[in-house]
């Protein structure tokens, strides 16, 4: 009876992207595009992540390749830990920073505490 007080989540609304870390997206690009034949909608760089992404649509959802592009970035420190593969899923979600504090406050250790910007659909 101790969970009849807690307020039920709203689930998230879909899987907004799935990051997948690569050492070199134009080598992993033939994949997605030949293989699975996803077009890609752009690559752009976000300097203060320090990577460079390639997006896949993917119906809703988008694969989100990830290069690191230099040392500084935690993707290439990902990399030399795990390899390539998947490196996050984000999902959509409403009232971002009360899901966030309501995730803290469930024990759910977090990487950040505030949302933060990435790429630019």
């Amino acid at each position: 009876m101790g969970n009849a007080h807690k307020q039920k989540q709203i689930p998230p609304k879909k899987i907004a992207h799935i990051g997948i870390a690569v050492h070199c997206i134009n080598t992993a690009l033939s994949f997605y595009t030949e293989g699975l034949g996803l077009s890609v909608e752009k690559v752009e760089t976000v300097e203060s992540e320090r990577v460079k992404i390639a997006f896949l649509k993917l119906g809703e959802s988008r694969i989100e390749l990830l290069e690191p592009i230099d040392k500084q970035s935690p993707i290439y420190t990902f990399l030399e830990k795990k390899g390539e593969g998947i490196h996050h899923i984000a999902l959509e979600v409403d009232q971002i920073d009360d899901r966030l504090a309501h995730l803290k406050s469930q024990g759910i250790r977090l990487i950040q505490e505030k949302p933060k910007k990435g790429a630019k659909r």
